[in-house]
């Protein structure tokens, strides 16, 4: 019996790349680079924060509470872009954790406000210090004007202007 990985062996973001395949129309779509330049992205930040234990969406979760006390799940998952029942799961990981508290409101008591606790907030400042230093790996391969063309039309994608 071979104990060769396959392809099959690997989910999502840790499938390895097959050197020298011609890559045909691949190379002609955007869709193709941006997925490709995600990964390197998603590969080195999850290196990046491994001693934390940290997923992209986590920290992003945590970053808009830290920006945005008392917001609710709705108010982040609305900024995400992603669906309540995702950013509930998240939110659950994250309290489990003592990074992140829910509070009642006090002006509509249906609502649950989120906070950072002071875990949370010991743990987002040492994340914010590893993620300068992942974001400077991808910001030096740019000239100053490269990267804001880039962030420009990146938002452009995503804004649709």
């Amino acid at each position: 019996m071979s104990t060769k990985p396959t392809q099959d062996d690997f989910e999502g973001e840790d499938a390895p790349a097959t050197p020298g395949l011609d890559v045909g129309r691949l190379g002609d779509l955007l869709g193709f680079h941006l997925r490709m330049a995600h990964v390197a992205v998603y590969r080195d930040f999850a290196e990046t924060m491994a001693a934390l234990a940290l997923t992209q969406k986590q920290l992003a979760v945590m970053e808009l509470v830290a920006g945005n006390p008392g917001a609710s799940q709705i108010d982040l998952a609305n900024t995400l872009g992603t669906d309540r029942a995702t950013m509930m799961a998240l939110v659950n990981r994250l309290a489990a954790r003592d990074l992140i508290e829910r509070r009642p409101s006090a002006a509509d008591r249906r609502r649950q406000e989120l906070h950072l606790t002071k875990e949370g907030r010991a743990m987002l400042a040492r994340a914010r210090e590893l993620i300068d230093r992942h974001e400077q790996r991808f910001i030096e391969l740019f000239s100053r004007e490269e990267l804001d063309a880039l962030l420009a039309a990146l938002k452009r994608i995503y804004k649709g202007s």
